[in-house]
């Protein structure tokens, strides 16, 4: 078991450490992982993996493989049920530790946290009835249909959600029989490593695996291994696309969930009183800073002044701070590369045609506020649909709000990007709701919510670039096995 140690509220430092073939590893090259919060204070320390420790992390699942593989789907779930019990105790300290890697505030990071368990839960109950083969009718012969795991899984995991993200991957592919390295973000990697390691710890050893490491390097050791034979990644469309390039060479199974632009589009008869906080959350949940946020919003013309002023009055009343403070509704942003950017995408956005409005003064002192990657929420307005502010994933505190005059127009406004992951539809008028979800190109249309999280039992994944394969539900599991078949079929004619 680990002596590593680290409290609630992080007076004492997190000491991470690779977890492979049932062992943790000596901590050598020691990264330090810095609150965005409160860019002085040393949230825990991580090693950097190595492309030696990779291939040391796909030999041992690929040595547990047979033996987990060989155990009946009932016994993999009985087993990954007990280890999921050691997710609950500690499930708080683990939050706030998300929370000071992350910025994210306390409550969104006990969502992420608690993601663990709850998909480790769902994956545990589907298998009871899930079916591993099947007769298909044979007039001549029989033919039996098969689920077959398939090796080594590597589940490469991005900063903004890294836990719950994760454990949408371990959960089917462990209930399936495959096993498993999990990569970590280096940003944002110490609650994942935590909350992996106790599930690891009480499986046998090499099923789950954790390695640290840059993408250049670890990451492409993973995505090209000859004995990793899946990988789930979510993360950037051009990331994704040099990891499908990586695992082309051994023709790899692959999930990508690759990033969006999510529309909201607000009908005439919409509901502001629903709608406006409704679309708020979606927006700036996690700093806005999630694959299915919100990233643009259209508006019926004849709504559109009411909508941005009451949005905007509500945006300036979010408070901006320390995750860990129970006030604060929105945290820093969490890395440096990505406040540079979304920093820059203001400024640019400032010397174009548009209106930017800064709200969100109810924030930290000005000293707290130089010490950590603060942005607040930015209300862009007057903007053509082709800037770049509504083209890019902005994955910060600044979104475009711009009108339309038809519904026939909006859905080409939604339509009119390369991303097609989530969106949402805002109306009182239920049915017509429906029918316009019907001709959004996105993974998933929301109508009068906007979830900034796919429930687990909901197939996820993108349109377009956004992504490739679904995962959550069942969907997910299957995607975790080859189909075989046998047959003694004879092809005589008429059959």
């Amino acid at each position: 078991m680990s002596t590593r140690t680290h409290d609630r509220d992080g007076a004492t430092p997190y000491m991470g450490a690779l977890y492979l073939g049932g062992r943790e590893l000596p901590i050598k090259d020691p990264v330090p992982i810095v609150n965005p919060a409160r860019l002085g204070e040393t949230v825990g320390i991580i090693p950097v993996g190595s492309l030696d420790e990779a291939r040391q992390a796909v030999a041992a699942a690929h040595a547990a493989f047979p033996a987990w593989s060989a155990l009946p789907i009932a016994e993999r779930a009985r087993q990954l049920a007990e280890a999921g019990e050691a997710l609950m105790p500690g499930m708080e300290a683990r939050a706030a530790l998300l929370s000071r890697e992350n910025g994210k505030t306390r409550l969104d990071a006990w969502f992420d946290c608690m993601g663990a368990k709850r998909c480790t839960d769902y994956y545990v109950g589907l298998a009871k009835d899930f079916k591993l083969e099947w007769e298909l009718p044979a007039p001549n012969g029989r033919v039996l249909v098969a689920r077959r795991p398939m090796g080594v899984t590597a589940v490469i995991v991005p900063w903004n959600a890294p836990v719950l993200l994760a454990f949408l991957g371990i959960a089917p592919a462990l209930i399936a029989g495959n096993t498993v390295v999990v990569k970590p973000s280096n940003f944002v990697p110490l609650a994942l490593i935590e909350s992996v390691r106790l599930m690891a710890e009480r499986l046998p050893a090499g099923v789950l695996n954790v390695v640290t490491g840059e993408g250049a390097g670890v990451g492409t050791e993973l995505s090209t291994h000859p004995l990793v034979r899946r990988v789930i990644f979510t993360g950037s469309v051009g990331v994704g696309a040099k990891v499908l390039e990586n695992a082309s060479a051994t023709v790899k199974r692959c999930t990508m969930e690759l990033g969006g632009n999510d529309p909201a589009l607000v009908l005439a008869d919409a509901d502001l009183d629903q709608t406006v906080p409704g679309v708020l959350k979606a927006v700036f949940t996690c700093s806005g800073q999630i694959c299915y946020d919100v990233k643009r919003i259209y508006v019926h013309q004849s709504l559109y002044a009411r909508f941005v002023d009451r949005f905007t009055q509500a945006a300036d009343a979010m408070v901006i701070g320390n995750g860990l403070d129970p006030k604060v509704t929105m945290g820093p942003l969490t890395t440096q590369p990505q406040y540079r950017f979304v920093n820059q995408l203001i400024a640019e956005t400032r010397t174009g045609s548009g209106k930017v409005t800064e709200v969100g003064q109810k924030a930290v002192s000005d000293e707290e506020w130089k010490n950590g990657y603060f942005i607040r929420p930015h209300i862009v307005t007057g903007v053509d649909h082709r800037d770049r502010v509504v083209t890019c994933e902005q994955f910060g505190p600044i979104i475009p709000i711009m009108p339309f005059a038809s519904e026939d127009e909006a859905v080409r406004l939604a339509n009119d990007t390369e991303f097609g992951l989530a969106s949402s539809i805002w109306t009182e008028d239920i049915d017509r709701g429906w029918a316009l979800a019907r001709r959004i190109d996105a993974g998933t249309t929301f109508i009068n919510t906007h979830a900034v999280a796919s429930a687990v039992d909901m197939p996820f994944g993108g349109f377009k670039s956004s992504g490739l394969g679904r995962g959550h539900g069942e969907v997910a599991l299957e995607e975790q096995f080859e189909l075989q078949t046998i047959s003694t079929r004879r092809l005589d004619k008429g059959n």
